[in-house]
């Protein structure tokens, strides 16, 4: 009994330091891999940032590109109901004069 009693403790505290020791060893791995996504991440980013000038310019085009185009079927729609209108008042004032 005296053994077990002498013997258990000294165990457990192996299992713990071994324990302990494959701890510290995956929290170094874990922060290895985060300052490699760190890395990977600020590239990414610099990357991103030399096309900003490039998505701008879209951007521009395409507001340009609605603009004329909203402009066109104003147009477009404004001459056609001119068209109906007239038309509609011609068939009216025919109608009054027979």
């Amino acid at each position: 009994m005296e053994f077990l009693q002498a013997f258990l403790p000294i165990m457990l505290y192996l299992v713990v330091i071994i324990f302990v020791i494959i701890l510290i060893i995956f929290i170094v791995k874990a922060i290895e891999m985060l300052d490699r996504v760190n890395r990977i991440a600020d590239d990414v980013e610099k990357k991103l940032n030399t096309l900003n000038g490039v998505f701008s310019v879209i951007d521009i085009v395409t507001d340009k590109v609605s603009l004329l185009s909203d402009f066109v079927v104003t147009t477009l729609s404004n001459a056609i109901c001119k068209v109906l209108k007239r038309k509609r008042k011609e068939n009216d004032t025919d109608g009054e004069e027979e």
